[in-house]
């Protein structure tokens, strides 16, 4: 029993210690299109203002130069891991502005209280 054991867990061991490692591999390009696409499509339905939708896409397009720049070299690991971190945190942001009841045009009474 422990032989067959053995070679079990370390296996399982091996395919979990990769499994992280391949699902952050997602495609450069891949990962750009879709935060164009959420951007896109808070836009369409209302949740980003037309300047939070280009100041996004800014930095998105500031990300993809700096890809770029990365990629005449050749992408080493640092290089992936900062594109990683800044992808991570465009769509932080994309979420955080979904999400602040910052509506566009349309949406709402952008007055204020008391005034009609």
């Amino acid at each position: 029993m422990k032989k067959i054991l053995i070679p079990i867990v370390t296996v399982s061991a091996l395919a979990a210690a990769t499994l992280p490692a391949v699902a952050s591999a997602q495609p450069v390009n891949q990962r750009q299109d879709q935060l164009e696409r959420r951007i896109d499509m808070g836009q369409r339905n209302g949740a980003l203002t037309r300047s939070e939708a280009n100041r996004l896409r800014a930095e998105l397009r500031d990300t993809e130069r700096l890809e770029h720049r990365y990629r005449r070299n050749g992408l080493n690991n640092w290089e992936r891991a900062d594109l990683d971190r800044r992808f991570d945190r465009i769509s932080a942001q994309i979420r955080y502005e979904r999400h602040d009841r910052d509506y566009g045009y349309g949406y709402g009474d952008h007055r204020g209280p008391g005034r009609w």
